[in-house]
């Protein structure tokens, strides 16, 4: 079996705080593979370790074949990422800001700029006035992300919660584009609050809290028939204390009896 992404005990930590936990994942070649856990989990970071943009505190990893501690240019052309914190040249248009992308990643400057043209035009963004990014909206900075990160034509995708404050239209373009850089025989490594996205996207998953791996393995073998949010909140619930309540949300009639008082 080939692996895109390997980790062996990977953890980072910020003085006392361990991010995450001797973490080791085994991520199969060609799988839409979904990376889920609560807020504050290390799902980010997990993704910065492996692109090279913080360094573990221990531990290793290896994409596509290559230690990350040792990671060239010719590795990283075949990587795709889409951060969650979005880092635009916002003073360019989306054309402009595609075509020297893909100059970035060594494509010839015509095929470069017909990439991007085509990529505007699939992810219906239009730019007849020359708008610069910094007008686009949430929306459109997203996809125009998407854009820089698939113009190369990576075999390994980061997406780190891609479908966020995404409407409805914009979600269906970008997972058909998903779908046909999975049918092309990319890897695509996801991480998403959204769980119907993942239940329709992605063939495995892996959960991680509080920095510490719970599970990974294929979507419908952790589910067992039950929906991704009953099974994952099942997991994670084992590792969080009790729901905390709100006392004046509690019981029936207790502002009543609070002006009663």
């Amino acid at each position: 079996m080939e692996y895109c992404i390997e980790t062996y005990n990977l953890t980072k930590s910020y003085g006392d705080i361990v991010v995450t936990d001797a973490l080791s994942l085994c991520i199969e070649k060609g799988t839409f593979h979904g990376f889920l856990g609560p807020n504050g989990a290390g799902k980010s970071t997990t993704i910065k370790m492996l692109t090279g943009i913080v360094a573990p505190t221990s531990g290793s990893a290896r994409i596509l074949g290559c230690d990350i501690k040792h990671t060239n240019a010719s590795t990283k052309k075949r990587i795709g990422v889409v951060p969650e914190e979005l880092c635009l040249f916002e003073n360019l248009t989306g054309p402009e800001y595609l075509t020297f992308i893909g100059r970035m990643y060594s494509l010839p400057r015509k095929l470069a700029r017909d990439r991007a043209h085509e990529l505007l035009y699939w992810m219906d963004i239009h730019d007849t006035n020359g708008t610069l990014i910094l007008e686009y909206s949430h929306g459109m900075r997203k996809k125009l992300a998407l854009c820089a990160a698939i113009i190369h034509d990576p075999e390994l995708l980061f997406l780190d919660e891609p479908f966020e404050g995404i409407d409805a239209v914009a979600s269906r373009t970008i997972r058909e584009v998903l779908e046909k850089l999975l049918a092309r025989g990319a890897t695509i490594f996801l991480t998403s609050h959204i769980l119907e996205v993942v239940e329709r996207l992605c063939s495995h998953v892996s959960i991680i809290d509080k920095g510490k791996l719970l599970w990974q393995g294929g979507l419908t073998e952790f589910a067992g028939g039950k929906r991704l949010d009953e099974a994952f909140l099942q997991v994670v619930s084992k590792t969080n204390e009790s729901p905390r309540r709100l006392s004046w949300l509690s019981s029936k009639g207790s502002d009543c009896n609070m002006e009663q008082n």
